[in-house]
């Protein structure tokens, strides 16, 4: 299994949640985190037991000698990533004495690390034989119950992703607990959606598809125990005589199909419920495991489903702020003006944390001399106050291009000394730049660049050059600085590209490569048209490991009738 539990200090906050000592250890053995109960059992501050190696520590025979390392159990399954218990071990206190444990350890990936362990202990008076695991279906002892609820905690609260939370916790309970499991989640409008039907099929977990969808409404009043557990109601049990007589509702039918098909002959379904709402319910049955479910294994039952609402409402609170910022920065973004001479079209892509709004931004507009101004810029953050900062810097600029018709650097300069005093942004890149048609009837890109990452410039047969000239600081450094403008004519067909940094920086790799990856795949779709090149840039030049979000203005130049931004005469 797979997640992240987060850093060490949550992790151990995670672990002071069982009744007994835990520590996680690394690939290595070494220790990563302990609670609070186990630094006491041991007599050690946690500060002296993360980053030791715990074998080496606290491992020892009744007599108090080093146990070993090819005879160590404990070590033996932890570096095999095997779940075992066992209560031969001893373990060596601070104080030097020896303390008798019983032990389980299971594996607990917490992300960061290539493998981590789960290691459960707890005082034991005299020794015993090395207990084994208890078979998929067979009544769990205590210390499994408590591995597989620390799994639950673990690997659910690791991640926002609610599809991902969910199939983590079927493969939790499947086959440990039982052998099909069911999640059935309540939408918006109180809409019933049957997330997943599984079963454990010879160590895999297999989905039936054709079970699942969605599901007709809730009853209100309904005893049958999926309607309960729908409402939030209570857990119940149930057989395949719970839905053998007439069917009260919808979802009554379904049930009755369930049952038919999977051959359960006993479940339980759980309420899954927050401290706010109902989300839904889980249902674990068994057909291949013959003992039927317990009333202790119920309340295990509702222990996971209690751990797993509070990582699914986390989830839902994410995406839906996730949702809210992406509209946000959406609504900030301009719809471009058509302009004959040209094709225009642009693209944003918010990072894959868009809880997270970030200050990505491009503009284009018409401007009083019949130029078309444009504009790409990135706000140092990735918060509300960013997206803040960039709304106010585009409206500034709009204002300054639209009411003084002066070259892009001396714009720009106005644009940075106003920023001190007026707009709540720090530092920002940007580069904005003037088309028009020239003297002598083509197109002429003049611009500056505060700071941005080098507009690219593609001809129709895919020769590239990236704009470098007209570099200056950006925005914030040195307001009263003047800054440079640089000028070029764009050939028919070419395709002027502004990017933010999104599109071309990837952790642990040079800018350059970046740079040479965009230029490369540009210049291979040059012959497409301006939707599809730009489409297909994005996904070709975007890293895969890019975690920033990207603005990406793109410009072709169309000889017509008038050309690139035609001049106003007087």
């Amino acid at each position: 299994m797979t997640g992240s539990c987060g850093p060490p200090e949550a992790v151990a906050k995670a672990l002071d949640a069982l009744g007994t000592g835990a520590y996680l250890v690394d690939e290595r053995g070494s220790i990563v985190a302990v609670n609070t109960h186990g630094a006491q059992l041991l007599g050690r501050p946690a500060s002296d037991l993360v980053g030791q190696d715990a074998h080496d520590l606290m491992h020892r025979n009744k007599c108090g000698e080093p146990v070993p390392r090819a005879q160590c159990r404990m070590r033996e399954s932890i570096l095999a990533g095997r779940t075992e218990q066992g209560g031969d071990e001893w373990f060596e206190r601070g104080d030097g004495t020896l303390l008798p444990v019983a032990w389980l350890v299971t594996p607990c990936d917490i992300g960061m690390r290539p493998s981590a362990t789960l290691v459960l202990f707890h005082s034991a008076g005299h020794s015993r034989q090395p207990a084994q695991r208890s078979p998929a279906g067979g009544r769990m002892s205590e210390l499994e119950r408590l591995a597989l609820l620390a799994e639950t905690t673990t690997l659910l609260t690791s991640t926002l992703d609610i599809h991902e939370a969910l199939r983590r916790l079927i493969d939790l309970v499947l086959p440990r607990v039982a052998d099909w499991a069911v999640i059935d989640l309540i939408r918006e409008r109180d809409e019933v959606h049957r997330f997943a039907v599984a079963h454990a099929e010879g160590g895999t977990v297999i989905f039936r598809e054709d079970l699942q969808g969605p599901m007709p409404p809730v009853p209100q009043e309904s005893p049958l125990p999926l309607s309960r557990a729908l409402r939030g109601v209570a857990s119940s049990f149930a057989g395949p005589e719970t839905y053998q007589g007439s069917p009260d509702s919808g979802i009554a039918v379904e049930q009755q199909h369930l049952f038919e098909v999977t051959g359960m002959h006993s479940a339980v379904m759980v309420p899954l419920r927050s401290l706010h709402e109902v989300l839904g319910a889980l249902t674990l049955g068994r057909a291949d495991q013959p003992e039927p479910f317990t009333g202790s294994e119920v309340a295990l039952l509702e222990d996971i489903a209690r751990r797993a609402s509070f990582a699914l409402e986390n989830a839902r609170l994410y995406q839906r702020q996730r949702t809210v910022a992406e509209t946000m920065q959406r609504h900030l973004l301009p719809t471009l003006p058509r302009t004959p001479g040209r094709d225009m079209t642009a693209r944003y892509l918010p990072a894959p944390d868009a809880s997270q709004v970030g200050g990505d931004w491009y503009d284009a507009f018409t401007l009083a001399d019949g130029a078309t101004a444009l504009a790409i810029g990135d706000v140092v953050g990735h918060d509300l106050d960013a997206a803040a900062g960039m709304a106010q810097l585009r409206n500034m600029l709009r204002a300054y291009a639209l009411s003084e018709q002066k070259p892009p650097s001396k714009i720009v300069q106005w644009l940075d000394q106003a920023t001190e005093d007026i707009a709540e942004v720090s530092l920002a890149t940007l580069v904005f730049a003037r088309m028009r048609e020239n003297d002598t009837g083509g197109c002429e890109l003049s611009w500056t660049n505060a700071g941005h990452p080098p507009p690219l410039l593609v001809t129709r047969d895919g020769v590239t050059r990236f704009l470098t000239e007209g570099h200056g600081v950006l925005l914030g450094v040195t307001p009263d600085q003047p800054r440079p403008d640089a000028t070029v004519e764009l050939p028919p067909g070419a395709t002027l590209l502004l990017y933010t940094d999104g599109l071309i920086e990837s952790p642990g790799h040079a800018l350059d490569e970046g740079l040479e990856r965009l230029r490369r795949h540009a210049a291979s779709l040059a012959h497409r048209p301006l939707e599809p090149f730009t489409d297909q840039l994005l996904a070709r030049a975007r890293p895969p490991d890019n975690d920033d979000d990207v603005a990406l203005l793109a410009v072709r130049y169309v000889p017509g009738s008038p050309p690139c931004g035609k001049r106003r005469r007087r």
